[in-house]
């Protein structure tokens, strides 16, 4: 141990941490004792990881993040958590800095999950009065009401039994379930009225009456309304995916509805019913109700009177009745043919999509001017809320591209939308302006109204080769079969971003020669990584972020491939080896990406 009275620590500065600070590393002493530093023979500045888009909103500088749900979590609590976290984050934005919600799922599923509210408010209110109405009893309107949050519930229930998640195509079922649980319940309780009228028996005397005769009915009815639902959930395919989760939401709505009319309702009938039909023999001489219901029961009586004629009538000439179910049967088949069909509806939900190809091997400076006319052309429109555009990325294929750019628009809410409100009517509009710009073939499109099963609201196709063969024989085709789904009427345009045409540069080493110079092939593709595309050397933290550093050439070294002549490799002796003696670089033409999801149609 040491018996010095203090102790000191070696301390480095560690990381370079400051471009000035990189540019004075010494890469080279001399025999005249100079030294060669990075900043002589090198430009270093504090940059961009990487250069290679661009992004616009409304025309300034932008950031866009885009954020996917991981399978079995919940897009309604993500999508608050998020607007939560951007407000609190732009307390401490600078003045001029403003954020922006240009897409979300949230927006329908909350017009849907308030569609179910105002069903379900609709729902009471209706049965409610058309039940007081018709059977002039307030304890009559309770039943129905009971049952159908009873439904409601059970359903649920079995939703998370069966992994089923609250989401537009289950709400889209609960919207119709809710007219339908109604039903059962109604037709209970109508039934005990018609017992307790006719044949004057108690409340429970007239349920086990009802009961007895309409069991079967309601029995009946649940197993056909079932049928209609149930075999859709069983269909394979996209088709069976996606109405799986609806038609087994409907049809356990509908069961849990039998089986309250078979069990809840008889029940609560017998309990709160009371004879209120043997108490109607003067009511002329009491209140404002009981007159209106005397003169409501008048009028009922004689149109159920004229109702009953007319089926007379139909009865004895066969031949109207049969007539006219020919021509609904007739009319129902031609409107059938006539309606125009979809796999999934589309739906306005304020947003739409361009996307830019630009002819093969367009440079990201070139795609950006095109872009920029764009957005010059599209924000002026009245029903314009925002516009971002990128540069540099292709949302077909989500890969990064030079000569692909995507441009995202959100529209004002429809009153204040000016002239044209239709989304199709904007979306026309928009492509009527794009069309005017020379360079760049524009697609305008929306997201699809269920997220999950195409990157457009269209048809997606896919084309597989699955004989190996070149992928210039396979860019024929493909562009061949567009030429085909072109001539079909249903089709209002097909398109493609597979493109086989890229210009290219080959790189072919002479493995044999690298060998004789004691040059690694491995080094070689390092060198060529370095100067023409780029290579992270080190790494540091500043302002309390992570940064790259990053080596490649600067542009003016690496514009022309003549470029590769100022560049050298290292052999194992230490000499430095001009590469374009171990290089050759081949003209030739490829896809940019290749991927299995290439073809898009609408």
């Amino acid at each position: 141990s040491s018996k010095e009275a203090f102790e000191y620590i070696i301390k480095y500065k560690g990381k370079l941490t400051k471009p000035e600070e990189y540019g004075d590393v010494v890469i080279r002493s001399n025999e005249d004792g100079s030294v060669l530093r990075l900043k002589d023979v090198a430009r270093v500045e504090l940059g961009s990881y990487t250069y290679g888009s661009a992004n616009l909103v409304n025309g300034k500088q932008g950031i866009t993040i885009g954020v996917l749900q991981t399978a079995g979590s919940n897009a309604n609590e993500i999508q608050i958590a998020i607007n939560n976290l951007m407000e609190k984050a732009a307390r401490d934005f600078p003045k001029d800095v403003k954020h922006l919600m240009l897409y979300s799922t949230k927006k329908d599923l909350d017009q849907s999950i308030s569609q179910v509210k105002h069903t379900l408010i609709e729902a009471f209110v209706l049965v409610f009065i058309v039940v007081f109405i018709f059977l002039q009893d307030f304890r009559s309107t309770l039943i129905p009401a009971i049952a159908v949050p009873v439904a409601i519930v059970g359903t649920f229930f079995f939703m998370q039994l069966f992994g089923f998640s609250i989401n537009l195509l289950t709400l889209f079922a609960l919207v119709l379930a809710i007219g339908i649980v109604v039903d059962d319940a109604v037709v209970v309780v109508e039934a005990v009225h018609a017992k307790m009228e006719h044949k004057h028996l108690p409340p429970r005397a007239a349920t086990i009456s009802a009961m007895s005769e309409i069991t079967g009915a309601i029995i009946s009815i649940t197993l056909v309304m079932s049928a209609v639902f149930l075999p859709v959930g069983f269909m394979k395919g996209s088709t069976g995916l996606f109405y799986r989760q609806f038609a087994f939401t409907m049809a356990i709505a509908i069961v849990i509805s039998a089986i309250n009319a078979l069990t809840l309702s008889p029940a609560l009938c017998a309990l709160f019913l009371k004879d209120t039909h043997s108490d109607k023999t003067n009511l002329t001489t009491k209140g404002f109700k009981d007159r209106f219901f005397t003169a409501f029961n008048t009028s009922f009586n004689t149109m159920t009177g004229k109702y009953t004629n007319s089926l007379k009538f139909l009865v004895r000439y066969k031949w109207v009745s049969l007539g006219g179910l020919a021509l609904v049967t007739l009319l129902t088949v031609w409107m059938v043919r006539k309606t125009p069909t979809g796999f999934i509806p589309s739906e306005d939900q304020s947003f739409a999509v361009i996307a830019l190809s630009m002819p093969p091997g367009a440079s990201l400076e070139r795609t950006t001017q095109v872009l920029h006319k764009a957005d010059k052309l599209l924000k002026p429109m009245e029903s314009v809320e925002a516009v971002n555009i990128i540069s540099g990325f292709n949302i077909m294929t989500n890969s990064t591209s030079p000569s692909s750019a995507t441009g995202f628009v959100l529209f004002k809410p429809t009153k204040q939308r000016g002239k044209i409100k239709d989304i199709n009517g904007i979306m026309n509009e928009m492509r009527a302006k794009l069309a005017t710009i020379d360079g760049g073939n524009f697609f305008v499109f929306t997201f699809p109204t269920v997220p999950g099963f195409s990157n457009i609201d269209g048809l997606e196709m896919v084309l597989q080769d699955r004989t190996g063969g070149s992928l210039d024989k396979f860019s024929g085709i493909a562009y061949n079969f567009i030429g085909e789904l072109m001539k079909r009427k249903e089709i209002a345009v097909a398109f493609t971003s597979f493109q086989s045409n890229y210009p290219q540069l080959e790189m072919e080493v002479d493995d044999i020669k690298a060998k004789q110079l004691g040059v690694s092939v491995r080094d070689v593709l390092q060198t060529m990584q370095a100067y023409f595309g780029s290579v992270q050397v080190s790494d540091f933290n500043r302002f309390g972020k992570y940064y790259r550093v990053m080596v490649q050439a600067d542009v003016s070294s690496r514009a022309e491939p003549s470029a590769i002549a100022g560049v050298f490799v290292k052999n194992r002796n230490g000499e430095m080896i001009p590469i374009n003696t171990l290089v050759k670089l081949k003209r030739v033409f490829g896809p940019e990406t290749v991927s299995r999801y290439n073809l898009f149609g609408s």
